[in-house]
């Protein structure tokens, strides 16, 4: 059984190289409503999301974190996961299915993305990325960062991965093992 969204994870992946091209409000707007249709423990909506566009603030972001940040420098777009942790005790959880939603919704309106992982990760030696990109974009104390989705119009093109390299032994049925 054929089905569009499966063809929608079929060819989603992660891109890390982007044309110099602005996103537009409109695809800006849907990206979004994705983000805040996204369900959530319990209907606490801990999540937060800040769109950033500006040049600056792109550049730093690709500082983010020792590893694996440094394509933000040359987003054109990306949205930061945040969350107040005091309304819920699931807000990594409800904050991941936020990112993966907005990352599907890109893949739909013909966008690429690559999610960063902020959470647990270093910015330097002394300090978290989490406290970097809170510092820089100026979120309370209450909030924790999860993640950064860098968003664009794909200057690379990566075919999806074969159904036969994908890892179906991870896969069980009724019990562990079967």
């Amino acid at each position: 059984m054929e089905s569009a969204f499966l063809d929608l994870l079929r060819k989603r992946r992660s891109i890390r190289q982007f044309l110099p091209r602005a996103v537009e409000s409109s695809k800006i707007d849907a990206l979004v409503e994705a983000a805040v249709r996204s369900p959530t423990s319990r209907g606490r909506n801990p999540w937060e999301f800040i769109v950033v566009d500006d040049r600056k603030l792109l550049s730093k972001l690709g500082h983010a974190k020792q590893h694996g940040s440094a394509f933000l420098s040359e987003v054109p777009l990306a949205i930061v996961v945040a969350a107040d942790k005091d309304k819920s005790d699931v807000w990594t959880e409800d904050c991941s299915i936020a990112a993966i939603v907005i990352q599907l919704a890109a893949e739909t309106l013909g966008l690429g993305s690559c999610w960063v992982q902020v959470r647990l990760r270093q910015h330097d030696a002394e300090s978290t990325a989490e406290s970097f990109v809170k510092d820089l974009l100026g979120l309370p104390d209450t909030h924790a960062v999860e993640c950064i989705v860098g968003i664009g119009y794909p200057a690379e093109h990566k075919p999806g991965h074969l159904a036969e390299n994908l890892p179906f032994s991870h896969v069980h049925r009724n019990t562990f093992g079967e």
